[in-house]
């Protein structure tokens, strides 16, 4: 099948009210039915999850299950930024004058995908990872950080696929699909966590509502079925784990890297001339 033709049944199929209908199934007690096939077709570590495969009432139960106490470890170094998500690394970079620079062959603007927030001036120079989750990968997102709320943005759109073909072959993606975004005032600065839906994904939830604060590890949000977190620094608080590749899978708990003050810029007290 040629790619524009697969890019137009793409368009066709990203309208919000189809993924509606998948979520309606989805959440339906006839879904459970096919959560032993889910299991197997992506290879699911189903012993991992909180509750055995046959007690979840549907599909949508089952993917946004919760792990089995101690799956997954929280790195202790508190100053590490630990990954929000299981997921794979698809771009990890600098953000340069604003700019996301070749996430698979495509620009992004802060602008854009902010939707042009008074925040993105703190990230302009900042530092960027975007972490995709299969249909296999654990769906609930943690916080990274030790923080607290300074605001929560939802910004509606479309819901194109946010995978490899989609990265590659559908302009601005992650700028055009549904975002709901929390940004939190860590120890040294601000971190956004831009939570980004995709197809089939009926919605982003966030875990409590009214939470303001969160410990390294706390629950933010989850989606209900593959998507990508886009995970912004801000500028001069950030230096990557130089451990990390494009293409890795990393674990929710595991360090990305160090957070760390912002140098003081130094104030020449020489007299003019």
């Amino acid at each position: 099948m040629s790619k524009p033709l697969l890019r137009l049944m793409t368009e066709l199929s990203s309208r919000k009210w189809i993924s509606r209908i998948t979520g309606t199934f989805s959440k339906s007690s006839a879904s459970r039915l096919l959560i032993p096939w889910f299991i197997k077709t992506y290879e699911i570590p189903a012993h991992e999850a909180e509750l055995a495969p046959g007690d979840y009432p549907s599909l949508n139960a089952f993917f946004t299950r919760r792990l089995q106490t101690g799956a997954r470890m929280i790195y202790e170094e508190p100053n590490m930024l630990l990954s929000p998500v299981d997921g794979k690394i698809t771009a990890m970079s600098p953000i340069t004058g604003g700019t996301l620079l070749n996430v698979k062959g495509h620009d992004y603007t802060l602008s854009d995908l902010l939707n042009h927030s008074p925040h993105l001036e703190k990230y302009k120079n900042g530092w960027a990872f975007v972490l995709y989750l299969s249909p296999k990968d654990y769906h609930r997102i943690h916080s990274p950080v030790s923080g607290t709320l300074v605001e929560s943005e939802h910004i509606r759109g479309k819901v194109y696929p946010v995978n490899d073909f989609g990265l590659r072959h559908m302009r601005s993606v992650l700028s055009r699909n549904e975002r709901r975004i929390t940004y939190i005032k860590h120890e040294f600065g601000e971190i956004a966590v831009v939570k980004v839906g995709a197809m089939n994904v009926s919605s982003i939830q966030y875990t409590d509502n009214t939470a303001t604060a969160w410990e390294r590890g706390d629950e933010l949000a989850y989606f209900e079925f593959g998507s990508t977190v886009v995970l912004l620094c801000e500028e001069g608080t950030f230096e990557p784990n130089h451990d990390l590749t494009l293409g890795q899978n990393v674990k929710m708990g595991q360090p990305l890297g160090l957070l760390k003050p912002k140098k003081s810029r130094s104030v020449s007290t020489q007299p003019h001339t």
